[in-house]
């Protein structure tokens, strides 16, 4: 243990090794509280704070009257350059994805959004809403921004599907950038019923801004990731980056 270190989040590392070393294998339950207790010589107390921890992350489950498992591995997105869908980085993984439609209008431009998609005042904008699941758990909650001018009638059947391909196929919109902010964000109650999140948990969030390769905003998106169901890889080549 570090110096200094707590005893729980010693206790919380120690499992956190053996469920990411396959010690612990997704499914499997781990001991209960008093062999814990017993294992590291600790009070009870100390062992539920490790237990809580790891259960809010998402690494464990509790089910009542059976004891604590670990949980399935969380779905993992690149943000790094990616040419590949939603679909095709959850099945390599061995999970179904699903994209469903939760809301599609179209309303009058804001002064944000003509700031941020380069329109004008009240142009029509199509705001599409949409739930990601993995496996039927939902990980994702998307509100996406398309100007009307440039894709005109985007329908239900393009929404549940991928919007940048469908972009390209159906308006030849061909996504050359895009630029992301991350944020830990506070879902609010409408965001966290949507993702079967309790509220006043954390979540991943990012937007987005998606251009064409001559700088034209395409798209403008805010997403919330569930932080016990995702986790993020960043990819950097430095050689190419310094063109060595």
């Amino acid at each position: 243990m570090e110096k200094n270190q707590a005893l729980h989040a010693y206790i919380k590392e120690d499992l956190l090794n053996r469920i990411k070393s396959g010690t612990y294998k997704v499914g499997d339950r781990i001991p209960t509280e008093l062999e814990l207790c017993k294992d590291f010589n600790v009070s009870r107390t100390t062992v539920r704070t490790a237990l809580k921890q790891l259960t809010i992350e998402g690494y464990l489950v509790r089910k009542q009257g059976n004891g604590t498992f670990v949980a399935e591995q969380k779905v993992k997105q690149t943000l790094s350059h990616t040419v590949k869908r939603y679909s095709d980085q959850i099945a390599v993984q061995g999970k179904k994805a699903e994209i469903s439609l939760v809301s599609l209008q179209v309303i009058p431009a804001t002064e944000f959004l003509v700031q941020v998609l380069n329109v004008s005042v009240n142009d029509p904008i199509q705001r599409i809403e949409r739930i990601r699941k993995a496996n039927g758990e939902p990980t994702q909650f998307e509100i996406a921004y398309v100007p009307w001018k440039l894709a005109p009638g985007i329908t239900k059947e393009h929404a549940e599907t991928s919007l940048y391909e469908t972009l390209q196929r159906n308006y030849h919109l061909q996504i050359a950038k895009t630029t992301e902010h991350v944020e830990i964000a506070f879902p609010d109650e409408r965001v966290a019923h949507l993702l079967e999140y309790k509220e006043g948990l954390p979540c991943f969030y990012i937007e987005t801004v998606a251009e064409a390769a001559d700088g034209m905003v395409i798209e403008y998106s805010r997403s919330y990731f569930r932080g016990d169901k995702t986790n993020f890889v960043i990819s950097r080549n430095y050689l190419e980056e310094e063109g060595l």
